[in-house]
């Protein structure tokens, strides 16, 4: 739930500076009565990021929306995957030689007072102790189902940026497709007296390609930064995990000799 709310949290900023950059371009947009007709004899007219979103059509507001979400995700899966929130190397230093003397109340007091999600996992295993009938297999097995729901969770959000990645070029084409549209029925209605109609037309199919092109390429760059960067930092918590696992065993077996 904490997560959920860092993401809408995150959402809502890339909004607001979305929305900041398009009313201040939209501000830029409308000079002065005089300083327009001066401007427009003296050079051509230029296109800015609020004219660009007005030309594009109706698929700009669904690629708007997906490029605030790429937005946010970013920005929450760079503050959500580093190590120090999944490992804790200094704190399985002292679990270890607990786990070794078989001092499962202490262990598992210690993972409560410093939650992590190799912490989390090493409880679970600890959860399922029985004293009087003491298996590493059941103790192994609750790891191994608390490690793939902790590790789990985290990879939805990373997934998140593929599926903007795929959805943007596939909503920017049906822009397109709906542009070229406009631009045949122009065609067939007026013919070819109205080019100016026909190039708004063929401009909006252009413009949501390109803007869905736009979010596309940095959505699936950041999928997998985050996802190579995750496997890694995955594989090192099943390392610790098994390191302390091993220290357990081997501190029953020098018990039970």
């Amino acid at each position: 739930m904490h997560s959920i709310r860092k993401l809408l949290l995150f959402l809502t900023l890339g909004f607001a500076l979305f929305a900041g950059t398009v009313s201040a371009q939209a501000q830029d947009a409308e000079p002065p009565a005089g300083e327009a007709a001066a401007e427009a004899e003296a050079e051509p007219e230029s296109t800015n990021l609020f004219q660009m979103f007005a030309a594009g059509g109706w698929a700009m507001y669904p690629l708007g929306l997906l490029s605030v979400s790429m937005f946010g995700l970013v920005i929450y899966n760079f503050l959500m995957i580093r190590e120090k929130a999944f490992l804790r190397p200094d704190l399985i230093e002292q679990i270890k030689p607990v786990m070794g003397n078989l001092q499962f109340d202490k262990a598992r007091q210690l993972c409560d007072e410093n939650p992590s999600v190799v912490t989390n996992i090493i409880y679970s295993g600890l959860d399922r102790v029985d004293p009087e009938n003491f298996d590493p297999e059941i103790i192994k097995e609750a790891m191994e189902e608390s490690s793939t729901e902790e590790l789990a969770a985290p990879f939805v959000m990373i997934n998140y940026l593929s599926l903007i990645a795929t959805l943007s070029p596939m909503v920017g084409l049906l822009g397109t497709v709906s542009g070229m549209v406009k631009a045949f029925r122009g065609i067939a209605a007026a013919g070819m007296g109205n080019p100016q109609g026909l190039a708004d037309n063929i401009s909006e199919a252009l413009i949501t390609t390109a803007s869905g092109l736009i979010v596309a390429i940095p959505a699936m760059f950041f999928f997998f930064f985050f996802k190579n960067k995750y496997g890694k930092i995955a594989s090192s918590v099943s390392k610790l995990v098994g390191d302390v696992f091993f220290e357990m065993v081997r501190g029953l077996r020098r018990h039970t000799s």
